[in-house]
């Protein structure tokens, strides 16, 4: 992963976004360590990170011994960010920055256009290079996610690709007759069932067996559901 321009960045766009020379040598302490924080966070999201931080407004004592943390706990640290930073030993006093962290990374588009109902193969895609963060909600990041996957309607090339553009292809159907695996640590016992509903990988569907009985059951493969105890 490149982690250059990270300093130039920060004196570049403390100038920017403050519209002066430089921050304060208390706001220069504490934004170094957010801004480490967020390179912590979301140094698995691309290439290159570039981070804007801008400094707290009003005049505030030194905040010592700084605890960084995002405001909303598990999410990804990509585009808007509000960081959250507790000062002193106790942590009681709470301050919050805000923040704009872009990736530089690849992601896929097509290669050419891709007809409604038609399946993506991996010779259909083709990678692109930008800042993630500029992408629309919902982009899909990983290839792999889109191979093997059936298009909602037509598509062009070149465009960022979205869940909502795509469904799984359905590897049981409505009435079939399909077999579910019970899994446990120790043993694994098949049955054969009626799906009541299609599904595609991943999906649960429900199965009645003969005898009446109906469960839940995922999707692993053609014609195949699992169970697990």
């Amino acid at each position: 992963m490149r982690l250059t321009r990270f300093a130039p960045l920060l004196s570049f766009f403390l100038a920017g976004w403050l519209a002066i020379p430089a921050a304060s040598a208390e706001d220069a302490e504490l934004l170094q360590v957010v801004h480490g924080f967020l390179h912590e966070e979301a140094r698995t999201l691309g290439d290159e990170l570039i981070i804007e931080l801008r400094p707290p407004s009003a005049r505030l004592p030194a905040c010592e011994s700084p605890e960084p943390f995002l405001t909303r706990p598990g999410e990804v640290p990509l585009g808007r960010v509000s960081v959250g930073v507790r000062c002193g030993s106790d942590g009681r006093q709470v301050r919050y920055l805000q923040a704009e962290v872009g990736v530089m990374g690849d992601y896929p588009v097509l290669a050419a256009p891709l007809a409604a109902g038609e399946t993506v193969r991996r010779d259909h895609l083709a990678s692109r290079s930008g800042n993630l963060a500029e992408l629309p909600n919902r982009t899909l990041l990983d290839p792999d996610e889109i191979v093997g996957q059936v298009a909602t309607r037509a598509l062009p090339p070149g465009q960022p690709l979205q869940a909502h553009q795509f469904r799984s292809l359905p590897l049981v159907e409505r009435n079939q007759r399909v077999v579910v695996e019970a899994r446990g640590a120790a043993f694994r016992i098949s049955r054969e069932g009626q799906a009541l509903e299609p599904g595609g990988l991943g999906d649960r569907v429900r199965v009645r067996f003969d005898n009446r009985e109906v469960v839940t059951a995922e999707v692993v493969g053609e014609g195949v559901l699992v169970v697990d105890f």
